[in-house]
């Protein structure tokens, strides 16, 4: 499931990862990857075994998370809601590259 980087162990592909590993590749402990999901940051995909797996991509917000709250010293509830601001930021980049597309030269 995971190969080498070089700085660890990473997923393979569209694989699911579980609540677990994640908590191991983000540096993040498993009560606080649930409470990140607690708080909506982390949202975990259906698992017919009853086991909480989550996407690829989210090892990269987990692993943000951790940084936010060792650089910052944040509660996980803050840390989610630096999540979502992060998130905003990018979807208003996204669209504002789109409009500057659309501009004539």
């Amino acid at each position: 499931m995971t190969s080498e980087n070089g700085t660890g162990l990473w997923p393979n592909g569209d694989r699911p990862v579980a609540l677990r590993d994640l908590a191991e590749l983000s540096g993040l402990s498993e009560p606080e990857v649930l409470e990140l999901v607690e708080y909506g940051a982390l949202t975990p995909a259906d698992d017919a075994t009853g086991q909480w797996m989550f996407g690829v991509q989210a090892i990269t917000i987990a692993r943000t998370a951790h940084r936010l709250r060792e650089d910052f010293e944040l509660e996980p509830h803050s840390v989610s809601l630096l999540l979502a601001c992060l998130d905003r930021i990018r979807e208003l980049e996204a669209q504002l590259r789109t409009l500057r597309a659309q501009l004539p030269r």
